[in-house]
């Protein structure tokens, strides 16, 4: 059975909206938003070929043990369990996209991808500007971050798909400095997209990936995760940018031996979060602070309260100073 974290049921679907007056007025980089890592991996085809995104010797495993080999994939490439409208229910408003073609496939379709391929791009787009259209006052970030078995054509179908789905939603690049909730909502901008692809350069809706940084530990060990996290977020202020503190653990080839049969949640994720989430509690957002946080299986905890709430501590910070 599913765990529903409690801001699942709507709780959380209007908070950009609910926020008051001094944080719409701040800029969203100094704003503590919750994201999710590899965001729409909570569906992957077990029958389709294994992701280009993968090393030769898991297709070697994959083509000769066939469906087998990708189920135990599964446990290691499913890194949500919420598909796109209960993570927007649940707060998340930041995605972090990987996207690749099928090969062998004819025409130009693009899925979502880790190891595994997922849903069609663009359903997924779908759903979230229905959520878009239902919530005036919620804004997203769409980071498109890898790219794999992509030619000229995909960027462009990709590129344009964007484009006639979110239409006037898409915020226009701009200083980041300048974009604040306010500012959003003036304009009916409900849609930042990252594009971290030279295709997408001269489009003034898709801003380049040097706007939103997301530093990567690439480790298993809780106590490495947040030492890098504290260290990249003293060097924050050096780039006039949005910021994605990566509050995940990556998997070894090892790890994925010693815990074959229970998968990333089960062995590396669930026995590690109390240090992950007591790390987040403890963050402020601001200038300084953090701002994007991503975490794996979002809904194991009540991770998006914890880091909306989060922005209840500028509040504070804003009364201190005014007495």
């Amino acid at each position: 059975m599913k765990t529903r974290p409690a801001g699942i049921g709507n709780v959380n679907a209007d908070w950009m909206g609910s926020l008051p007056p001094k944080l719409s007025a701040m800029p969203l980089k100094h704003l503590a938003v919750p994201g999710s890592h590899d965001s729409f991996t909570y569906w992957v085809d077990v029958h389709a070929p294994v992701g280009p995104d993968q090393k030769a010797f898991v297709k070697y495993l994959a083509t000769m043990f066939s469906v087998l080999a990708k189920k135990v994939m599964v446990k290691w490439a499913m890194t949500q369990n919420l598909t796109f409208k209960e993570q927007l229910e649940a707060g998340i408003r930041y995605f972090d996209l990987r996207v690749s073609s099928k090969p062998r496939e004819s025409g130009k379709e693009i899925y979502f991808i880790h190891g595994l391929f997922g849903h069609k791009v663009s359903e997924g787009l779908l759903e979230i500007n229905s959520f878009l259209s239902k919530h005036r006052k919620e804004v997203v970030f769409l980071d498109f971050n890898h790219y794999y078995a992509m030619g000229a054509e995909h960027h462009v179908y990709l590129l344009t798909m964007l484009q006639e789905v979110f239409s006037s939603k898409l915020c226009n690049m701009c200083a980041v400095d300048s974009v604040t909730l306010d500012y959003l909502w003036k304009n009916k901008y409900q849609v930042i997209v990252f594009y971290h692809h030279p295709s997408a350069q001269g489009i003034p809706v898709m801003w380049p990936g040097n706007k939103i940084p997301a530093p990567w530990a690439n480790t298993t060990e809780p106590n490495k995760l947040t030492q890098f996290l504290e260290a990249t977020l003293k060097d924050r202020s050096n780039h006039g940018s949005f910021h994605v503190s990566q509050a995940i653990l990556t998997p070894r080839v090892n790890t994925v031996a010693k815990g074959l049969l229970w998968g990333l949640r089960n062995y590396l994720v669930e026995r590690n979060l109390p240090t992950i989430i007591s790390w987040v509690e403890a963050q402020r957002p601001g200038l300084d602070g953090v701002n994007i946080i991503t975490s794996d299986f979002v809904e194991l905890t009540d991770f998006a309260n914890i880091v909306i709430k989060l922005n209840n501590l500028l509040l504070s910070e804003q009364e201190r100073k005014q007495r």
